[in-house]
């Protein structure tokens, strides 16, 4: 199981921006490569350092992942909100946190800096995806035709002369720290350090085609309306040697007919005629995983609630299944032939007509209490 963003960087589910940006800077300075060199286990950490700050200093990242936890960006694909980042993606934060215009660093008695090429990462593509509830409740899998860019064949790259193939150009400052080294992609080449030789016709500048594709998109079951999915490397390719975008999945979830969801609950609402609540009947109601027949005792009151257990939406953490609640509602004849209404006329002093709740027939407050527990 992967662990809380908050826990790694020793922070409270309050914490204010500042105080996330301060951690991370401290956590980044604490187990820095150049710092640690041959240490795995403070690569390791300093990686999930800049996950964690990936996802937390995003006002819209941190709503989902403290909605959703890891699965707001996971969903079952393999790699967490920044589980694809790779060490150029960490370094090019260091222009906020260390207040640079991106890139790697170094100081701090002259260890050396994030250095290398910083690869350049193609653009995420988002597409909706709408899911019955059934789907939703036992997981599905989507073949989605996807409009993407890749490198069109026949284009060649040579390498940026202005970076001399980094992809970065690099300033060192001063400061109360020590000597500061940071860097910010080459605007000639847009830091991919390689910039177009040759190229066909029909590409773009970036020696990009649009070209269609189906992906397999395999949705865990329990997700929610709103929820974003990530495939990694199924976004727009970038040019020379960068890497693919992701192709980011937003959730729809269709209405059902019959079942409302609340959570990972579901409702059912499920009218009965005054002669089955008084003698009883056998009634076919629908649920998620096909229709389940169930018994009315009789002398059943409008407004009883049916738990059966184990038949709502799984729960996308792995926490069980929830419960389909069916409410039963007494429909009362709007209107009577005169045989019907003499009856009813009889009955109306009768005490077997008249309400008599004991102590187990619940008030509508704890039924709804009952619901929530």
């Amino acid at each position: 199981m992967k662990e809380d963003y908050y826990e790694i960087l020793g922070l409270s589910k309050s914490a204010t921006k500042p105080e996330i940006k301060k951690a991370y800077r401290k956590k980044a300075i604490e187990f820095h490569p150049d710092k640690n060199p041959g240490d795995s286990n403070a690569e390791e950490s300093f990686k999930k350092a800049a996950e964690a700050y990936e996802i937390l200093s995003n006002d819209d990242k941190r709503a989902k992942y403290d909605r959703f936890g890891h699965q707001a960006f996971d969903g079952g694909f393999g790699g967490g909100g920044g589980g694809g980042m790779n060490m150029d993606d960490i370094f090019s934060q260091f222009g906020d946190i260390f207040g640079g215009g991106g890139g790697g660093f170094s100081g701090f008695g002259g260890f050396g800096g994030g250095g290398g090429q910083r690869r350049v990462k193609g653009s995420n593509l988002r597409i909706r995806v709408s899911l019955t509830l059934e789907e939703i409740a036992n997981g599905a899998e989507k073949k989605i035709k996807v409009k993407r860019k890749v490198q069109a064949e026949g284009t060649t790259y040579k390498t940026c002369s202005t970076c001399s193939g980094t992809g970065q150009v690099t300033r060192i400052t001063n400061t109360i720290l020590g000597r500061m080294q940071t860097a910010s992609p080459c605007t000639v080449c847009g830091g991919a350090g390689q910039t177009i030789d040759k190229k066909p016709a029909e590409a773009d500048a970036h020696g990009l085609i649009s070209q269609e594709e189906t992906v397999t998109i395999k949705i865990p079951a329990g997700v929610e309306d709103g929820m974003q999915l990530k495939v990694s490397n199924k976004g727009n390719e970038a040019p020379g040697n960068g890497i693919p975008g992701d192709l980011l999945v937003a959730i729809e979830e269709k209405a059902h007919p019959t079942l409302q969801r609340e959570g990972d609950n579901l409702h059912y609402d499920l009218y009965i005629s005054y002669s089955e609540a008084v003698l009883g009947a056998s009634r076919e109601i629908d649920t998620v995983s096909g229709k389940v027949r169930i018994k009315i005792d009789e002398g059943v009151q409008s407004g009883k609630i049916l738990r059966l257990r184990g038949k709502g939406i799984s729960n996308i953490n792995g926490y069980g299944k929830g419960d389909l609640l069916v409410h039963v509602n007494v429909w009362t004849p709007k209107v009577l032939n005169k045989e019907q209404k003499e009856f009813f006329e009889k009955m109306a002093t009768d005490e077997n007509f008249q309400p008599n709740p004991e102590k187990s027939d619940k008030s509508f407050f704890e039924k709804v209490k009952d619901m929530f527990s």
